[in-house]
């Protein structure tokens, strides 16, 4: 998804990126690029128009956060402004009423109703444990309804057949019936696709909202097909109030126009995507992640989503702060920081560090190499050295002679060879964050990681 557009744009911005100072004139340069890129993905010009507008009047002028280099700062702006284009404050799902709850799915043909129901329905089931049925009122097309069946039934969630010989009205009141007698929490209702100039099935589909009265009215949008959903999305928004939109085929490779344009030109929520033709390929929409994608930054978001989930921030803001006091790493701090490393996982942070540029971590000297790749026995062997040494031994490792390595070997367990690689790693440690200090890397990553977390 998006692979062209992120090309362009990552090609756009990469010039950007490192300009020590932001002007109209590289600016102006820079914004054209990015009306062309968008407008080559099929984004509504009305919606490019805005954008590019949003962003002028937040970077033209604008004081620099200290934390980023002017490039950096200026696509900041642009993801920010991404993002505002996409989201919206009323992005859940609304089943928060007496049951049965009805989310009726609306849409042009062929663009994915049908395994969109059955996927709303297993992530529903799924998350909140909801008794949930599904119906298609889909008369017209062979086999529609059962195709419904059959995926319903693959997935063990209820279908309630009713004969294709009723109308889609009749199918829609007795199914409300049947949902409200066996006591469902949630009816989820399919309809036939329909082009918005046909009047007689348009009538057809307001007469099916008026007797089912839906909480939610999904538009399901292919994401393929660009400016023509975004046409007929709001032709349907004219004639029914949608409530949110379903894009599908978000793992094809579409140009993104569809995703850029459908909520800012209808004022309609994207609420959930299609990722792929398997059931639980389903998401809910995340402007932040798609906006991460559009700008190539999904892998260091994922790697930087891995750390947040393993990191302990609070060791390591205390550590950061006693560094940059210019205090000495002791014995216990060095325990904390290896039981970090390895909790994170050495990949993890050799990718971070190579993705946010900080010199090149593969090219780094064996210490530093050395010290990433701590083993459990490392681990092991700190907790037992440190628990067998006095305090002031902790704070003062110079002061270990042989007579006390000894003394620590015999409390520990750990023989004194292993005392000895323990203690030169510790040091290559210290030796690392003294040079840090000094170094404006060590700024960097520190400012960079602070912003992100």
């Amino acid at each position: 998804m998006f692979k062209n557009l992120s090309n362009q744009l990552s090609k756009t911005l990469s010039k950007i990126r490192n300009y020590g100072r932001l002007t109209e004139q590289n600016i102006k340069e820079t914004l054209d690029k990015i009306f062309n890129n968008l407008l080559e993905a099929d984004v509504s010009l009305k919606v490019i128009k805005k954008f590019i507008q949003n962003i002028k009047k937040d970077a033209v002028g604008k004081k620099i956060n200290n934390n980023f280099t002017p490039g950096q700062e200026f696509i900041k702006i642009v993801y920010k402004n991404l993002i505002k284009i996409m989201d919206s404050s009323n992005k859940n799902i609304n089943i928060a009423i007496q049951p049965p709850a009805v989310i009726l799915f609306i849409g042009l043909q062929g663009v994915g109703k049908t395994t969109s129901v059955i996927k709303l329905a297993y992530f529903l089931k799924k998350k909140y444990k909801k008794k949930i049925v599904v119906i298609s009122t889909d008369i017209y097309r062979p086999a529609a309804m059962k195709q419904l069946q059959i995926l319903a039934n693959n997935m063990k969630i209820d279908y309630l057949n009713i004969d294709n010989k009723y109308s889609p009205q009749e199918i829609s009141k007795k199914a409300l019936f049947y949902a409200k007698k066996h006591f469902y929490d949630i009816l989820i209702v399919d309809t036939a696709g329909r082009l918005h100039i046909d009047n007689s099935m348009m009538n057809e589909i307001k007469d099916i909202h008026n007797i089912l009265s839906p909480i939610e009215t999904i538009f399901t949008v292919d994401a393929m097909t660009g400016q023509d959903s975004i046409n007929s999305a709001k032709k349907f928004n004219d004639l029914l109030p949608i409530t949110g939109i379903f894009l599908t085929k978000t793992d094809s490779d579409t140009r993104g126009g569809a995703i850029l344009s459908v909520k800012y030109i209808i004022k309609k929520p994207i609420k959930f995507i299609g990722t792929g033709e398997k059931i639980n390929n389903i998401e809910i929409f995340s402007p932040k992640i798609i906006a991460s994608k559009i700008l190539g930054m999904s892998s260091e978001l994922s790697i930087i989503n891995e750390i947040k989930k393993k990191i302990n921030f609070q060791k390591n803001k205390n550590f950061i702060k006693k560094l940059k006091n210019k205090n000495e790493l002791n014995f216990q701090n060095f325990l904390e920081q290896i039981e970090q490393i390895q909790t994170i996982g050495s990949k993890n942070i050799i990718n971070f560090l190579d993705k946010i540029k900080i010199n090149n971590i593969k090219n780094f000297s064996n210490p530093i190499l050395s010290i990433l790749n701590i083993d459990n026995d490392t681990i092991k062997h700190t907790k037992a050295i440190i628990n067998s040494m006095t305090i002031f031994e902790k704070n003062n490792i110079d002061i270990i002679n042989f007579s006390r390595k000894k003394r620590i070997s015999l409390g520990s367990g750990v023989p004194i060879y292993r005392i000895n690689v323990i203690l030169k790693q510790y040091n290559q440690m210290k030796l690392i964050t003294k040079k840090m200090k000094k170094n404006h890397n060590f700024s960097k990553i520190i400012k960079y990681v602070k912003n992100l977390f």
